[in-house]
C-alpha cells in the first residue's frame, strides 16, 4: 500500500513537471511571436497595402535564383502556399533575418517588403 502511494506521488510529480515544461514552451512561443509582430519595422510593413505586381518583380530580382522563377523551389524551398503555413509577421522575419542559411539577410524597405508579402500571399 505504501509503495502504491509513493508511486502515485512520483507519477503526480512527473505529470506536474511535464505540464510546467509544456506551459513554458507555449509561453516562449507566444512571447516570441508577440516580439516579432511588435517590431517597428514589422508594424510598418503590416500597416501598408502591398502591390503584388511590384512584389513579383522584387521576387524575380532577389529571390528567384534560389526559389525558382515560379517559386517552385530550387536551392530554396517551394513557396507555394507559404502564406498558409506562416503568419505575416513570421514571413517578414523569415525574409529579413537570414536565420536559415543559405538564405541571406534581405532588408527591403517597408514598402518593398509589403509588396513582396502581397506577392507571397498569391502563391
Amino acid at each position: 500500500m505504501q509503495n502504491q502511494l509513493l508511486e502515485s506521488k512520483t507519477l503526480s510529480a512527473q505529470q506536474i513537471a511535464v505540464s510546467l515544461v509544456v506551459i513554458m514552451v507555449v509561453a516562449i512561443l507566444v512571447l516570441s511571436n508577440l516580439w516579432r509582430s511588435s517590431s517597428p519595422y514589422t508594424q510598418e510593413v503590416l500597416a501598408l497595402q502591398g502591390d503584388a505586381t511590384l512584389g513579383h518583380a522584387i521576387f524575380q530580382m532577389n529571390c528567384s535564383g534560389c526559389h525558382g522563377l515560379q517559386a517552385q523551389g530550387r536551392v530554396g524551398p517551394n513557396l507555394h502556399s507559404v502564406a498558409k503555413r506562416k503568419s505575416r509577421p513570421a514571413l517578414i522575419e523569415q525574409v529579413t533575418s537570414g536565420s536559415t542559411p543559405p538564405m541571406p539577410q534581405f532588408h527591403p524597405s517597408p514598402h518593398e517588403m509589403a509588396a513582396l508579402l502581397s506577392y507571397l500571399e498569391t502563391l
